[in-house]
């Protein structure tokens, strides 16, 4: 029987190869959106990088109420 490897990194390196920062990591694991695959004993996060799986984050922002058609149009862009 084959076994699967897959090396683990620490949530600096997972931060870098996301594309975005350590604490946002922090929060989208306190929020269940991207949990670490295991801790260490001293509890530090250890995710599981499997290359072609890289995450597509998008931001859309207007200024004001009026703008919200703009905020639709944002959104719609960003869609997968």
């Amino acid at each position: 029987m084959k076994t699967l490897h897959f090396d683990l990194v620490s949530i600096s390196v997972a931060a870098k190869f996301y594309g975005v920062s350590v604490q946002t990591l922090r929060r989208w694991d306190k929020a269940s959106m991207l949990k670490p695959q295991s801790r260490t004993l001293g509890n530090h996060r250890r995710y599981c990088l499997q290359t072609g799986e890289k995450l597509r984050v998008g931001y859309a922002r207007v200024s004001s109420h009026d703008q919200k058609s703009d905020l639709q149009t944002q959104v719609a862009y960003l869609a997968p």
